[in-house]
């Protein structure tokens, strides 16, 4: 697993080069979201048949913790390679690319 900035994962949503998956939990997802496919961290293993293993997976989260478990646990557990966490997770996409992104 690998870091990815919030500028290189904008560049590969654009390019149509990656998956980005948002695992925070639904409450934070409703708060906030950016659009990216939602499997909380806890729904990984049941819905793991909706993550492909053709393209890049970009893991994010609030800010990159959760997003690191769970790239590690696709990695060893379902052997799925690239595997990218988006450093700082949605804090830093608000910081870099959208400032009008409303985080409580």
């Amino acid at each position: 697993m690998e870091l990815i900035s919030p500028e290189n994962c904008k560049l590969a949503i654009e390019k149509n080069e990656a998956l980005i998956i948002d695992v925070r939990e639904n409450y934070e997802f409703t708060n906030c979201n950016i659009g990216f496919l939602h499997i909380p961290m806890g729904e990984i293993n049941e819905r793991i048949d909706e993550i492909p293993s053709d393209k890049k997976i970009i893991i994010m989260c609030q800010s990159g913790r959760r997003a690191e478990a769970v790239a590690n646990l696709l990695e060893t557990e379902y052997n799925l390679k690239p595997i990218y966490i988006m450093e700082g997770g949605i804090n830093a996409w608000k910081e870099k690319i959208d400032q009008t992104l409303q985080l409580d």
